[in-house]
């Protein structure tokens, strides 16, 4: 990938995601320049949330997960909330696209409880994460080595624990994109 400027970014999220994990990291990649596409289970506006407690804005997303074709994208970004991965750990679709993705050798960004999905996908053996504390355990039982850090790289895979760390997350992901 030459630039970002060029880049396809997949974000998959459903109701209960974390506000700012997904509406940020989407704006910097949109005045980046990315093409950002948001997938999810329907097509139906889906619910943003803050701290899990409050409702916040709303986001129609692009397409559904069933028509996500990871050779169409360069990277792949799962917001939190505590919500959103647990809905999307139960979807047969979302836990494709993420092998889809590792498989490939993508970028794969989760921030917040998003690693949750990454758990669920079993492609944690062998890596280093981070998360919100209360997803530690199930990382480590996944098999990741888990470090408190605004953000862990480990290859193509970046992690974040919570909505403070988001500029960071986002620049590490955007470097990964621009490094493929």
């Amino acid at each position: 990938m030459p630039s970002i400027d060029q880049a396809k970014v997949l974000i998959i999220a459903t109701d209960g995601f974390e506000q700012s994990e997904l509406f940020r990291p989407r704006e910097a990649l949109l005045d980046a320049g990315a093409k950002v596409t948001l997938a999810s289970i329907k097509t139906d506006p889906i619910q943003g949330m803050v701290q899990d407690t409050e409702k916040a804005d709303t986001i129609t997303p692009d397409i559904t997960l069933g028509q996500v074709r990871a050779e169409e994208y360069d990277a792949l970004v799962i917001p939190g909330g505590t919500t959103n991965p647990d809905k999307m750990r139960l979807q047969d679709e979302a836990l494709r696209i993420v092998r889809d993705f590792f498989a490939a050798d993508k970028t794969v960004a989760a921030i917040c409880h998003g690693p949750w999905l990454l758990a669920e996908a079993d492609v944690l053996e062998g890596k280093t994460v981070t998360s919100w504390p209360s997803v530690r355990t199930d990382l480590r039982n996944a098999g990741a080595e888990v470090v408190d850090k605004e953000v862990q790289v480990d290859g193509r895979l970046i992690t974040s624990r919570k909505p403070d760390d988001i500029p960071a997350f986002t620049e590490a992901l955007i470097k990964s994109i621009e490094a493929a």
